[in-house]
Formats: structure tokens, sequence, C-alpha cells
């Protein structure tokens, strides 16, 4: 699964990722948990045009009668996503990339579970696969996402068995493109090759969704 990562970097470096303005605010964060608010880059529905915003972290099914359900939504199987009845309709027209500088796993070990944070070898921020939906029960518009999950590469394997689909950068506006063969897609939900990536051991501090700052992801 993906439980926890982080997105710190410069705001110009995502502009230039994402070949657009992004006119938001952009807090370095180290720790970011399910429940929270995360930025993502989707195909805005009234024109077209690549569009940056927050969601809560967290799939709310829009036929869902409760907004609870969202808190055992946070990661969706790749293999399954396309035709599962939760996720068919944003899989088909509402999906995401997810920024992130990092993201984080846990090793069970002697000691207890160790943390691992798995980033660019280089420090370079990339995209995490995501789906996105809006729920409307409620007495306010809630917009929500989750975040794709494939078999893990040799990196992540030893560490779970479980991680993040990640798109390649040449991939973005087709991911995010609701005109995309369905067959285009579903290729790309595949682990990503482990060789321009790293991993290593850091703080327990990251278990507490309440601490956050650089040190979180300095390596032990």
């Amino acid at each position: 699964m993906c439980g926890r990562f982080a997105l710190a970097t410069d705001k110009k470096i995502l502009e230039m990722l994402y070949d657009l303005e992004l006119r938001i605010e952009l807090d370095q964060r180290y720790n970011i948990a399910p429940s929270q608010e995360v930025l993502a880059l989707r195909q805005s529905q009234e024109n077209g045009e690549k569009e940056p915003v927050y969601l809560k972290w967290g799939f709310v099914p829009f036929w869902a009668n409760d907004p609870a359900m969202g808190n055992r939504m946070i990661n969706a199987r790749a293999e399954t996503a396309p035709e599962k009845p939760s996720f068919r309709s944003a899989f088909k027209k509402r999906r995401l990339l997810i920024p992130v500088s990092g993201f984080y796993e846990w090793k069970q070990e002697k000691e207890g579970k160790q943390p691992y944070f798995i980033c660019h070898k280089e420090g370079q921020p990339f995209s995490l696969a995501g789906l996105w939906e809006r729920w409307d029960k409620g007495d306010q518009p809630l917009e929500t996402c989750t975040i794709l999950t494939t078999e893990p590469n040799e990196l992540v394997a030893p560490l779970h068995n479980r991680m993040p689909v990640i798109i390649p950068r040449n991939s973005y506006a087709s991911w995010i493109d609701l005109e995309t063969e369905k067959s285009i897609l579903v290729e790309m939900l595949k682990p990503y090759p482990p060789e321009e990536f790293t991993a290593y051991p850091v703080s327990r501090k990251v278990n507490s969704p309440g601490n956050d700052g650089p040190e979180l992801i300095k390596p032990l």
C-alpha cells in the first residue's frame, strides 16, 4: 500500500515538470497522511486544460451514504480498479497525478517496523497515479482521491508487497487525458523500474502524522 509520502520541492520545479503555472500555495511537507489535503494534477472537466487542485486523501464514491467510507479507500489496486464498481467510473473519467518527493514503506524487523523512504536517486519529484471523485450528499461538495498500487519492484519488494503506481514523465499527458484508450492506461499500471530510485531507513518519528520536517527523510 501507500500510506504516507512527502512533497518538499520548489514550486518552479513542479511548474517545469507539469508545464503549467501553479497558482496555489505549496508548503514543504514531509509526512502527508490519509485524510489530509494532497496536491494533484488533473484535466479540467470544464475546459480540458491541466488543473492543479487540493483533494482530500481517502476516496469517497459518489454513491456512498457516509463520507467516512473514504478512510478505508486511500489506495486502489491497479489490477482491479478499472472494473471494480467503487473505482470504475473514476478510472474512466477522473484520473490524476499526485506529485511526490518520495513515499514511505515499513519493513518488519526484530526491533519492530522500520520506516524506509523511497525516492529518486537525484532527488527529483515524480508522480503517482491516482483517481478522484466528487461527493455531493453533504452540506458541501467533497472532492477526494486515492492512490493506485501495484506489485512491488525489486527495490520495494523487501519492504512491502505493494507499491504505488509511478507514471513515467512522458506519459503524464496520456494518463490524465480523458480520451486515452483503456488499453494504453492499463499498460501504465505496472511496477516502475527500480534503477532510478533508492530506499533507505529513516526515523520512526514519521510514524506519527503529527510530526513533520526535513529530519523525517534524513537517512539513519
